[in-house]
């Protein structure tokens, strides 16, 4: 079996894989990134609007599927997540969001150390963004990562931003200053009419960069660890087994579902359910696996009197004119992620932050393949989102066999307040439908249908409708020395375990108020800080 050795190997080479391959290649070490997915070149890829064309492609995702959920009577969700080098970051819809400042804090306060807040990560968000209207102390524009306004918004936006601030929420420029709230359009990760994945703003030479060794369709079977020790990691490449080794440390940013897979494989985990499934324990850390959160959410679809969206526009001539302008001048239609702005509702505990996000999609067809009678019409989509889900949810192992996808019970609204908070999320977005202007343009409600107003019809909808929003989070939680459930260090160690590191989003013990892809970066950046000792 062929072995080569490194300074540093990091497994998985999505957002935090990017970032950790960028600081460390940049001190000069030779570092190995191992990515089980292909590299990132389709074009489909590189164009905003691209990724509603490949959402559940198996060449760009890993499917996953969730255990039955008794709770949604029985349904079994997909859980899409990204298998390409940038990973999410290369097949999302680019949204940029950070969260509160609370957020942040309450890592800090939950594993009692003033390594981690908002202050204390702010200047990782900074440092890595290249923002094409802000330049602040809560924005940066000499980074890497290109953040801009979206390349186009549809009149279907415009008119929900005028309609909820009708309503009393108030207009938000910005909603990356640490407490997102209002209403307004979000910027994403382009810039220049093109997707800024993190190969875009880490990794535009990895082919080139002698530092780095990007290995792309390596599947990662195990860490290898001699006694307590992670020296290296064996993986599959084109069917053939190989060994790499390091002196330094193995980093594990193959997020929130694919890392504690990774780490149980390796004997590290539950010591009763590794037992169970043949692998030998080599710590015994009952938090692996544990902590799954995830963004969960519904729709309230209602059909228009006219074209302010992006119904069909995606066939026949419109096609071919928002190629073309695409094409000529790098703008139009092609050049936004379609979902531009959205508006936060329904007061945690009715006096709060807001615990709901509702997106405005501009057109009526749904993305979860559970949802099958809605017409492909002109119209609109509120789509709720529950952020910061009370309910927590489990992964385990299948089998032994790296190649089995692991067992996932994400237990969606399994807190009563979450199904409340979802349920005040929709009665928001109806709220809104009927507020002028928008009212004056939306011809009915479609789905779930004005007739479902009282509370059992809601939740009736909610469970049969509710989806991931892609963010899991939380299965290998940081956490102080004495927390027996803690995965990681307040250095995202692994406890332990010497020379591992665990650096993506399954370390947030709580989930963000945003999408995680931001957030994701910004761990990465500051694990790399944390672990060679620099700002």
């Amino acid at each position: 079996m062929p072995t080569r050795a490194f300074d540093h190997i990091i497994v998985g080479g999505g957002s935090a894989g990017c970032v950790a391959a960028w600081r460390l290649a940049g001190t000069g070490a030779r570092v190995l990134l191992l990515e089980a997915g292909g590299d990132y070149k389709d074009w489909i890829l590189k164009v905003p609007a691209g990724f509603s064309r490949v959402l559940g492609d198996t060449r760009y995702f890993t499917r996953h599927r969730t255990v039955p959920q008794e709770q949604l009577g029985g349904r079994e969700l997909a859980i899409p997540q990204g298998k390409v080098l940038g990973g999410g970051s290369s097949v999302n819809a680019q949204a940029y969001m950070r969260g509160r400042v609370a957020d942040y804090d309450a890592w800090g306060a939950f594993a009692k150390t003033d390594l981690w807040s908002w202050e204390k990560i702010l200047p990782h968000f900074t440092r890595l963004e290249s923002n094409q209207r802000f330049n602040n102390r809560f924005h940066g524009s000499d980074g890497p990562l290109k953040v801009s306004d979206p390349g186009f918004v549809c009149e279907m936006s415009h008119i929900y931003v005028r309609t909820v601030q009708a309503m009393g929420l108030p207009y938000t420029p910005d909603f990356n200053q640490g407490s997102p709230s209002g209403v307004g359009y979000l910027q994403v990760t382009a810039g220049g009419g093109r997707r800024c994945s993190a190969v875009d703003a880490f990794l535009p030479d990895h082919g080139r960069n002698e530092n780095l060794e990007v290995v792309t369709g390596a599947n990662v079977q195990r860490i290898v660890l001699e006694n307590t020790r992670a020296v290296g990691v064996e993986y599959l490449l084109n069917g053939q087994a190989e060994v790499a080794r390091t002196d330094g440390e193995v980093l594990l940013a193959a997020g929130a579902l694919a890392s504690p897979q990774l780490l149980m494989l390796s004997g590290i985990g539950p010591a009763d359910q590794l037992k169970n499934v043949g692998v030998p324990v080599v710590a015994d850390l009952p938090g692996v696996g544990e902590n799954l959160q995830d963004h969960v959410g519904a729709p309230l679809t209602a059909s228009a009197l006219g074209s302010y969206g992006y119904h069909r526009q995606d066939q026949g001539i419109r096609m071919i004119a928002n190629g073309l302008e695409y094409l000529l001048f790098g703008r139009g239609r092609i050049a936004t992620n379609g979902v531009e702005a959205c508006s936060f509702h329904v007061p945690e505990d009715g006096t709060g932050d807001p615990v709901v996000q509702i997106w405005c999609v501009p057109k009526t067809s749904y993305v979860d393949g559970d949802v099958r009678n809605v017409p492909d019409i002109d119209g609109v989509t509120l789509h709720a989102v529950l952020m910061r889900p009370r309910s927590n949810g489990w992964l385990r192992l299948r089998s032994s066999d790296p190649g089995d996808l692991p067992l996932i019970h994400p237990n969606y609204l399994g807190h009563p307040d979450d199904i409340a908070h979802l349920r005040e999320g929709l009665r928001a977005a109806r709220q809104i439908l009927a507020a002028r202007p928008l009212r004056d343009i939306v011809r009915e409600e479609l789905f779930p249908g004005a007739d479902a107003t009282d509370d059992a019809s809601l939740d009736t909808h909610l469970r049969r409708t509710v989806r991931t929003d892609f963010h899991p989070v939380g299965t290998c939680r940081i956490g102080r020395n004495e927390d027996p459930a803690a995965v990681v260090d307040v250095r995202l160690r692994v406890r332990g375990v010497d020379g591992l590191r665990v650096i993506d989003a399954s370390v947030m013990p709580k989930l963000v108020t945003a999408n995680t892809n931001a957030p994701t970066m910004a761990i990465a950046d500051r694990a790399i800080s944390l672990m060679l000792g620099t700002p």
